[in-house]
Order: structure tokens, then C-alpha cells, then sequence
């Protein structure tokens, strides 16, 4: 009879559990697809009058805030107070806080990336010892493309602690190269071969010329600084052509290698 007692007693107890599992398990599931779906609509609207890495910066936000309410209405849902849960979160927070202090400051010093705005997705930069294309600018990191190729992570407040060089933020650059002589060339003569051969190089601007000009004098010879502009793309194409141009001119020209010469006297 007890046994009957306590089943009977039991089965509306569990029934209102099962039910309340199923009720937060659905509320979870549809209150993802619903955040997933906002956060998306969000994004593609901010991209109008922010670009992209603002509107990816502030839908991220908006999920991480919207992701802990969510958590709080299914707490509530189970009859839990959220008040104390709110109070719990907010211990939990300040001890997280100071042990991860380093990734609170990566998250601050991305908030000023974004409000400075030192580059943007896409730009080319040199930061924090690293070199290569901007793909995203995250909470904590940003990735960087590298040009072999490599995938490299960057924490936003060792970039921001760093000097930072944008080569997009100009439309074009210098390419800076050297051409070391012999004694006996004419550096008249190699400046204005040069010169000619630097027009006809694809992708080097005319505006402004090239500058080709005695950089130094060495015991080889003088050595004269030759120095292309091109758009930021071409960069590396000019980089290497030139070189390649800067070996042919002087290999038509007859002009003899540069070559260190040693006295050896002999006494006795």
C-alpha cells in the first residue's frame, strides 16, 4: 500500500521533471537557431555603414550577451532564482577576471583596434614581429596571413602595445634595392642604363620616377640605391624583376664583377 503510495505520488513528480527537461531542452535549441539567425541579420546590416570587421566584432558581442541570457531564462525556467545565480555570475566574474587578466587586456586592446582603427581586414601590416595579410580581427586575436603561407595568431595586446606598420594604408611603395659597381665602371653611364630599364619593368609607376643614385662608396666600388615605386600588389613582382634587371643591364654592358683586391708582400 506505501508502495503504491509513494508511485502514485512519484509519477506526477517525474512527469512535471521529463516535461520540464523536454520544455528546456526545446527552449535551448530554438533559442540557438533564434540567436544564430539574429546575429546573422545583424551582421549583414551593420555591414552597410560599418565594414566587416566592426559588424564581425559586435555580432560576436551580441551572441556572447545574448548566449547568457538565454542560460538565465532556461535557469529560470526550472524555478532557479536567478537573482542569486546573477550575484554567483558576478563573483565567478571577478575571480575569472583576475586570473585571466591577460585575455581581458587582448579583449580591451581590441575594442581600441577597432575604434582606432590602425588597419583592417585585408590590410598588409608588419606587427608584433610578424608580417602578412590581415583575415580577422577577433575578441582576443588577430589572424594574420603570412606570405609563405602560415596562419599566425596574434594577441590583440601585444599588437597594440607594438609598433604597428600598415604598407596598404599608402597607395603605393618603394622598393629599395642596391646594385654594388666596380671601380672602374662609370656609375654615369650604369645610373642611366638603369634608368632605362626600370621604365620598362610592368607595374613601375611614373609617378614618381624611379631613383637611382650613388648610396655609398665601399672599397669594391660605389654602390648606388635603386629604388622603384609600384602599387602595393605588385610589390614582390617589381621586387624581383628589378633584381633580375640589375644583373642583366650589367652583364650587357660588359661591366666587370665587383672584386676585393689583397696585396700580399712577402719579406724576407
Amino acid at each position: 500500500m506505501d508502495i503504491q503510495v509513494v508511485i502514485q505520488n512519484a509519477v506526477p513528480v517525474l512527469t512535471y521533471f521529463v516535461l520540464k527537461v523536454v520544455g528546456a531542452f526545446l527552449l535551448w535549441i530554438i533559442g540557438r537557431r533564434l540567436i544564430q539567425f539574429a546575429v546573422v541579420l545583424l551582421v549583414r546590416t551593420l555591414k552597410y555603414p560599418f565594414d566587416q570587421t566592426v559588424a564581425g566584432y559586435i555580432g560576436t558581442t551580441v551572441k556572447v550577451l545574448l548566449n547568457i541570457v538565454l542560460i538565465v531564462a532556461i535557469l529560470g525556467f526550472f524555478g532557479i532564482e536567478t537573482t542569486s545565480f546573477a550575484a554567483l555570475m558576478a563573483g565567478v566574474g571577478l575571480a575569472v577576471g583576475a586570473a585571466w587578466s591577460g585575455l581581458l587586456a587582448n579583449l580591451a586592446a581590441g575594442i581600441f583596434i577597432l575604434i582606432l582603427r590602425p588597419f583592417k581586414v585585408g590590410d598588409f601590416i608588419g606587427a608584433a614581429g610578424v608580417v602578412g595579410t590581415v583575415e580577422e580581427i577577433g575578441l582576443f586575436v588577430t589572424a594574420v596571413n603570412t606570405p609563405d603561407n602560415i596562419r599566425t595568431f596574434l594577441g590583440n595586446n601585444k599588437i597594440f602595445s607594438d609598433t604597428v606598420q600598415n604598407f596598404s594604408a599608402n597607395p603605393y611603395r618603394r622598393v629599395d634595392l642596391v646594385a654594388q659597381l666596380h671601380n672602374s665602371v662609370d656609375h654615369a653611364a650604369a645610373t642611366r642604363l638603369l634608368r632605362e630599364r626600370l621604365a620598362r619593368i610592368p607595374n613601375v609607376k611614373t609617378d614618381p620616377k624611379p631613383d637611382v643614385e650613388i648610396l655609398q662608396f665601399t672599397s669594391l666600388g660605389p654602390v648606388l640605391a635603386v629604388r622603384p615605386y609600384c602599387d602595393n600588389q605588385h610589390y614582390w613582382q617589381v621586387y624581383f624583376d628589378t633584381n633580375r634587371v640589375i644583373r642583366e643591364t650589367f652583364g650587357e654592358a660588359g661591366f666587370p664583377a665587383p672584386e676585393q683586391n689583397v696585396l700580399v708582400r712577402t719579406i724576407g
